[in-house]
């Protein structure tokens, strides 16, 4: 069950990501939080932390 709500989770970003306008930010976000959730073993300060830098990458590279 744990793994269907990430996977409905990560459906609704990826249609967020499509429709928003800041797609970059949002997208690395979504890329970071995962990341930073795999290294860490599903640490919820690795999936935030992994989410802000990703969020910080997406923003640059969309300016």
């Amino acid at each position: 069950m744990k793994r269907l709500s990430r996977s409905g989770a990560a459906l609704a970003l990826l249609v967020l990501m499509a429709l928003g306008s800041s797609a970059c930010t949002l997208g690395g976000a979504a890329a970071g939080g995962y990341v930073g959730n795999k290294a860490t073993n599903g640490s919820a300060v690795g999936t935030v932390g992994g989410a802000v830098a990703g969020g910080v990458i997406g923003h640059e590279l969309g300016k």
